[in-house]
């Protein structure tokens, strides 16, 4: 037996969930997974430093699973980031599946034993995820306020839509093969990055295999205006987020070998729209058009769009200034070629 197989117990599911000051949130999460109607469950609760009564209701919770016939652990560490706190968690992973849910998040009665199901039926698969749906933490209330496209349902292979957000990353979606996600990270450790956890658990593993959906709405993600993903950032924090993002999606492209030229080009279009899109927002002319020669250079844009998007950031924005006007000459020149 290799060393990622050892201690996993088959048919079991491990949901390792990080939480931070969740008091307003976490029984509701909890209670959804007492309310599963599968059999073989081990919750892993990472408090990443709580400064609330976290803590308190987690223990509060120790019997309660106990009774259902649920493994239940509380793995307390120093408050770092979501990543940080996975990687916690995953040493005591034992189950032949792991997801990883939010702690503001709900879980269907049936969301584990479906997906489950699945992969017990195809054992020629190695993930499935199934869809969501918003509620409004408040009244409870569903919405139809969505983050996130669902994009292709019938598409299996989501490594780039799930980069280029032409689908969803909705963490507690996806049911993975617990050995075959350790194949990827031996160590079980993900890289750490304060930009969240769903692009290190999912872009290597779909990288390597095809994930189907279940077209069953089986996870709950909650609406509040609180949240870590809803929260406002300076200007400064949101710049310092997409250039992680970039150093993240460049670690997993080594993780992944992506080597060839296609691919690269593309993941360099990824980076080049993002910093187009954030320059924009605060209005830094220069480096807005160094992403736009960019998105040219990469085959990101086509002589249309990139024409539109020149006068648009010229003219309908107002930034034509005698000292650009050369430039925008020049940008014309090359994007006619």
């Amino acid at each position: 037996m290799s060393q990622k197989n050892f201690g996993l117990e088959g048919g079991r599911v491990s949901i390792v969930t990080p939480v931070y000051n969740g008091e307003t949130h976490l029984a509701k999460m909890l209670d959804s997974v007492l309310a599963q109607d599968y059999p073989q469950i081990e919750m892993i609760l990472v408090d990443d430093g709580s400064e609330d009564r976290t803590i308190q209701i987690a223990r509060d919770y120790r019997e309660k699973f106990v009774g259902r016939g649920y493994e239940y652990r509380i793995v307390q560490a120093e408050h770092k980031n979501a990543s940080a706190a996975i990687n916690q968690g995953l040493p005591y992973v034992t189950g032949e599946y792991l997801i990883w849910p939010d702690s503001d998040d709900v879980l269907k009665p049936e969301s584990v034993s479906r997906r489950a199901a699945y992969l017990c039926a195809h054992p020629d698969i190695q993930c499935v995820r199934s869809l969501s749906y918003y509620y409004d933490a408040v009244t409870g209330e569903r919405s139809e306020k969505a983050d996130e496209q669902r994009g292709d349902l019938a598409n299996t292979d989501l490594f780039w839509d799930i980069l280029e957000s032409k689908t969803f990353v909705c963490c507690g979606c996806y049911m993975l093969r617990t050995a075959e996600f350790f194949d990827i990270y031996p160590d079980r450790r993900i890289p750490e990055y304060g930009v969240g956890q769903n692009f290190q658990m999912l872009l290597p593993f779909m990288y390597r295999y095809a994930c189907p959906t279940i077209r069953e709405e089986l996870y709950g993600v909650s609406i509040r205006s609180g949240s870590h993903s809803r929260t406002a950032l300076t200007r400064a924090q949101e710049e310092k987020k997409y250039s992680d993002y970039e150093k993240l999606v460049d670690e997993i492209a080594k993780i992944c070998g992506i080597r060839d030229q296609q691919s690269l080009k593309r993941i360099a279009c990824w980076k080049a729209g993002r910093r187009y899109k954030i320059a924009l927002k605060y209005g830094r002319k220069k480096q807005a058009l160094r992403a736009l020669c960019l998105l040219r250079k990469y085959g990101g844009f086509h002589l249309t769009e990139a024409l539109k998007e020149i006068i648009w950031l010229y003219f309908v924005n107002g930034w034509v200034e005698e000292k650009v006007y050369p430039v925008y000459q020049r940008l014309v020149s090359l994007f006619s070629r």
